[in-house]
């Protein structure tokens, strides 16, 4: 148990769910309730996760919500984690193929570099959240420095999504935020304007068009 009390902020629409009020009664957790523009919970301010019941993760699929989620995620300047809740069967009720949620899981986990945990109830998700406000605290208060993770800068974090697309290394990734500004006018620009940055062919446009477009009825 830490010295001092944790503290998970949470977005004000989970309080339908049991998950505040578990962790409440660890004893460990202390609970601000406030809305949130990105994310559900909030760990010691460093950790920024997300909670998606499966049979809403496989719906929102078909309209590429989880995907403008992971990109606020990606950018929100936090560590992003998602925390997919279900049991095994409910996977299977949609009709989605077990490749194409392959698929989506991949494109999270490393275009969005988002940790990917899966939780089987409310109960889970809470210990799961527990956990990682423990682990924090307790990185936070070690002297030993970890290789591998540093914290990055906005437009660090922004060349290292860009570099995360098919055919753009890093330098089509600088022309391409120099000359957008950012990722997300990036990621919608139209296939004609993205063919007129330099270093940017017909294949690698494509490319990007196809790996951010919001229609997904090829998953079906």
């Amino acid at each position: 148990m830490s010295l001092t009390p944790l503290h998970i902020l949470v977005d004000d629409r989970e309080d339908r769910t049991s998950i505040a009020m578990r962790l409440a009664a660890s004893g460990e957790v202390r609970i601000t309730r406030k809305r949130l523009k990105t994310g559900d919970y909030l760990i010691e301010g460093r950790v920024i996760a997300e909670r998606k019941r499966i049979p809403d993760f496989l719906a929102s699929l078909c309209d590429g919500r989880p995907f403008r989620q992971a990109y606020r995620l990606a950018n929100c300047g936090l560590r992003g984690l998602m925390i997919i809740e279900g049991s095994g069967s409910e996977w299977k009720q949609t009709g989605i193929h077990r490749a194409a949620i392959q698929g989506a899981l991949l494109t999270l986990g490393i275009v969005f570099d988002l940790q990917i945990l899966r939780a089987m109830d409310e109960a889970e998700t809470s210990r799961i959240l527990l956990l990682a406000a423990r682990q924090i605290c307790r990185s936070a208060r070690s002297s030993i420095r970890r290789p591998g993770w540093r914290p990055r800068a906005k437009r660090g974090r922004q060349l290292f999504i860009l570099t995360s697309l098919s055919g753009v290394g890093a330098t089509r990734a600088l022309a391409l935020l120099n000359h957008f500004g950012s990722v997300e006018r990036v990621l919608s620009a139209p296939q004609a304007d993205l063919l007129g940055i330099e270093g940017i062919g017909p294949r690698t446009a494509i490319a990007i068009r196809d790996a951010v477009s919001e229609d997904l009825t090829f998953y079906k």
